[in-house]
């Protein structure tokens, strides 16, 4: 993996994080806003946001006294481009895995042709 995705891959690596990324995609909002959102301090809730700030994927922007914490999701890409190369491996196992299910309803229609056998 570059070098550069390191911080992306870091702070994505936490579930609260992941869920904080989900909530400033619906719209951009405060560190008070995000708090409420979770069972723990504001302090606790910045130090997440640094990470996901530390990581290029979201942007704060000073408003008066508070801070507004944005989704970036063109940060985003990079990660998905990186993951999307393992896409490959799915495409041959989904292939080979219709082309079982293909081959399995033909032999079960032949058979249903065929008809009862009279032993």
């Amino acid at each position: 993996m570059p070098d550069h995705l390191q911080p992306a891959f870091r702070a994505l690596a936490d579930p609260t994080r992941r869920d904080i990324l989900r909530m400033l995609g619906d719209r951009p909002m405060t560190i008070a806003e995000v708090s409420d959102q979770f069972d723990m301090t504001r302090a606790a809730v910045k130090k997440h946001l640094v990470m996901l700030s530390d990581g290029g994927l979201i942007s704060v922007e000073a408003r008066g006294r508070e801070r507004v914490n944005s989704l970036k999701p063109e940060a985003l890409k990079p990660v998905m481009d990186w993951l999307g190369w393992f896409d490959q491996f799915w495409d041959v196992r989904l292939d080979a895995l219709k082309a079982a299910i293909e081959e399995g309803n033909d032999n079960e229609q032949a058979t249903e042709q065929q008809g009862p056998h009279d032993d």
